[in-house]
């Protein structure tokens, strides 16, 4: 029998009611009994569950059950494969069921501005559409079994700096286009349980008091029809959040906001229908969460770590293989040298909310000795300690003996916990000295060196880049994640990942590098919509990888890219179609990018941008056809002065790439603009828009003519001259019109133009 929500409410005194709208403790709602609304538990762990069975804290500092680790969505985003998120977050559905765990916090798909915040590694990727999809397909596959999810953390939380106070000072089209598109995606793809709103201000605006934010764009444009629940501590003023659309505060207040609730009702500062909307939302998935709820669950540990690397080895990017050097042959190598201490002591998961105990870990020394199978065949030197950044000559002399012995060199290096964590962001983009120096050292004796990185945020890597034959970029790959190395290392597996976000040449070379992370309370994001890529590509910048680069063992061929028709209406769905294929001798993965150019363009757009991808598995000279399909956004900008989504009339170049540098297959596509209102004319409206208006142009251009005949301003001098006159011209208001006429044309002229041009019927 379905619940008659809104009559369930109805029957709820209003103490009850604003008791709902807050936890009970630090991870559980509150409960009515004697209505059947029982209490749920909301855990942390994008990537793993992180239930604390006593002693909560938010921030990962003390113990939670064994559940598997996976990657971090950093690495998850590189394998570009929907797919493999939807088992992730099926898997993750099944350890929260057999934990009594209704929703789980997560994902988060926040764009990445910096490589410096601190908590990127919990972030997808520098593109919205790229961290949209994949958040969608993770909480399709968390939702299929009953488990909610809560999206964060909405929006533009895009540092750690003053994140619970800062403003971050965005103007809406930027707003729009790139840090609201990724949730945007999500929630009409996937309808998650909840959204998480974030700690920060937006234009000094609290997220959790911002109605535009949290009602008119997620519930009146999206559609979202869950709970917006806080951030754990982000509620300033109670009364404020809920008015805006705040459902449920987190953690509990011991009562105190409720209380606060209840008096702005009874004193006619809160309507009571503010709070009963609220409390139907958290009811509605309350019992949601009652239904789906299953008792005696168990999930198969031992199953769960094998597909967390399955899982982490097409999360390991091969950046760089020179001269075939990967991957290793077991049998034809008679010595490796293992050096660095990631390699038995991994870093495989970031710090703070998200940090998992993991049920099992794996370290690449073991895995890889396993693979080669002889101890003999190995050398391990640590390198540098992990403890301190400290340059340690006895451990480099060790470790540059070893290489020297060796045939392949495989340096495990990158960025240890107290570089990169949830609550503070990074100074530079540097690993620490002691691994740089290592790596450099090494060098000197041994030509054939592997470098192989653990790391939740991209790195400075141009000192040594152009010398090491081979780099693997593995991330933080979870409790899996030597087992996944080793598997690439050795061609067990072959690398399929690509770079979700660009890797620049040095940090004062990336967008926000004059912006970040502001002063004074606020954070301006002056590059607006030239993020990653897009201000890579608009600038011709040199990049040291570029996004969506990434290597194979094996090579792919694309061909034969067409579209279903050479013009369309921005109302059409396009069909566009490639051939892709396997041009090796192994099995192999390719990842196709679909990047979208407005060939010409009134408004300032970036080069191109990512509108589509997809993943194909193609066995050696197997060719397979995909077919993307896009839409009106595929080719729109967002319009502040419409506040909507625009097309500007003309041409546009489908691109076809394996990065955003390497585009294969392009094809011109003639798309019709969009019908908007014609903006009002003004005194102030420039006569070149007046001359790009039927209308208007005939109401202007006589009297132009009668200007120049009297004046002959547009037609004296040289063509220099006539040149700068009419660029002076188009760009004047037409008011001034009365200043250069000489009494030929008047105020009272003016108002009758402008009459006449806004009485038009559109």
């Amino acid at each position: 029998m379905k619940i008659n929500i809104k009559e369930l409410v109805g029957k709820m005194t209003l103490e009850e009611k604003a008791s709902l709208c807050s936890g009970e403790n630090f991870w559980e709602t509150k409960s009515i009994e004697r209505l059947g609304i029982q209490s749920i538990m909301m855990t942390d762990g994008p990537h793993g569950l992180r239930k604390q069975a006593a002693n909560a804290d938010h921030m990962g500092l003390n113990e939670s059950v064994p559940a598997t680790c996976f990657p971090t969505a950093a690495s998850l985003a590189t394998s570009w494969d929907r797919e493999l998120m939807y088992k992730l977050g099926q898997t993750l559905g099944e350890e929260c069921q057999a934990e009594d765990v209704a929703i789980i916090l997560g994902p988060g798909i926040n764009i990445k501005r910096s490589p410096l915040c601190g908590r990127n590694f919990e972030y997808f990727s520098e593109d919205p559409v790229l961290s949209g999809e994949l958040g969608a397909a993770h909480v399709n596959g968390v939702q299929s079994l009953g488990i909610g999810t809560s999206v964060k953390h909405f929006a533009a939380n895009n540092q750690e700096h003053d994140r619970m106070t800062i403003s971050a000072e965005i103007d809406e089209r930027t707003l729009r286009e790139i840090y609201l598109t990724a949730f945007e995606i999500l929630i009409k793809k996937a309808k998650p349980w909840t959204v998480m709103c974030a700690y920060n201000k937006i234009n000094g605006t609290y997220c959790s008091e911002n109605k535009k934010l949290l009602t008119d764009i997620l519930r009146e444009e999206w559609g979202f029809d869950g709970f917006v629940v806080s951030d754990w501590g982000a509620v300033d003023i109670r009364t404020n959040s809920l008015k805006a659309g705040l459902d449920l505060e987190m953690p509990g207040a011991n009562g105190y906001t409720d209380k606060q609730i209840v008096e702005a009702i009874k004193n006619g500062e809160l309507d009571e229908e503010i709070l009963d909307r609220a409390v139907q939302n958290i009811v509605t998935i309350l019992l949601k969460a009652k239904e789906g709820k299953k008792k005696n669950v168990t999930y198969d540990k031992v199953e769960h770590h094998r597909l967390a690397r399955e899982i982490a080895r097409d999360c390991i990017v091969l950046l760089k293989s020179e001269g075939n050097i990967l991957p290793l042959n077991k049998d034809s190598l008679k010595h490796i040298a293992v050096i660095g201490e990631f390699a038995k002591n991994p870093r495989y998961q970031g710090g703070g909310s998200s940090h998992v105990n993991a049920t099992k870990v794996e370290n690449a020394y073991n895995e890889i000795l396993k693979i080669v199978g002889v101890d003999s065949k190995i050398s391990y030197a640590k390198g540098y300690d992990l403890k301190n950044d400290v340059i340690d000559r006895s451990l480099i002399g060790i470790a540059k003996e070893v290489a020297k012995k060796s045939e392949v060199a495989i340096l495990f290096v990158g960025l240890p916990d107290s570089f990169e964590s949830e609550g503070y962001d990074r100074k530079h983009m540097d690993m620490p000295q002691s691994h740089v120096k290592l790596i450099e050292e090494v060098l000197e004796v041994q030509r054939n060196v592997i470098v192989v990185l653990s790391n939740g945020s991209i790195v400075n890597m141009t000192s040594w880049n152009k010398e090491v034959k081979g780099i693997l970029e593995a991330g933080l790959s979870g409790q899996a994640g030597g087992g996944a190395i080793a598997d690439v290392l050795f061609g067990i597996a072959n690398p399929s990942a690509k770079l979700p976000e660009t890797i620049p040449l040095k940090l004062s070379d990336t967008p926000a590098y004059l912006n970040f992370p502001g002063e004074k309370g606020k954070v301006s994001y002056k590059e607006g919509i030239f993020v990653g890529y897009r201000y890579y590509d608009k600038k011709q910048m040199d990049v040291l990888y570029p996004f969506g680069h990434g290597l194979s063992y094996t090579t792919f061929e694309y061909r034969d890219l067409s579209l279903s028709s050479s013009k369309i209406k921005d109302s059409d769905i396009l069909e566009v179609k490639v051939k892709v294929k396997n041009t090796g001798k192994i099995f192999g993965k390719e990842i196709i990018q679909l990047y979208v150019r407005d060939i010409y363009s009134t408004v300032i757009r970036p080069e191109k941008e990512l509108k589509a991808f997809d993943k194909v598995e193609l066995q050696a000279g197997e060719e397979k056809e995909v077919t993307f399909e896009l839409g009106k956004r595929a080719f729109a900008y967002y319009d502040e002065v419409f506040k909507a989504w625009i097309v500007e009339g003309g041409e546009f170049e489908i691109l076809i790439g394996k990065s955003s540098r390497e585009i294969c297959l392009k094809e011109v596509l003639y798309v019709e603009s969009t019908k908007v209102p014609r903006s009002k004319f003004n005194r102030y409206t420039k006569l070149k828009e007046w001359m790009s208006d039927a209308t208007g142009c005939a109401l202007v251009q006589p009297i132009l003519a009668k200007f120049n005949e009297a004046t002959g301003m547009l037609d004296s001098g040289d063509e220099s001259t006539k040149v700068m006159m009419e660029a002076m011209f188009a760009d004047m208001p037409i008011c001034k019109l009365i200043n250069f006429s000489q009494g030929m044309f008047s105020e009272d002229m003016l108002n009758q133009v402008i009459d006449a041009v806004n009485n038009v019927e559109q």
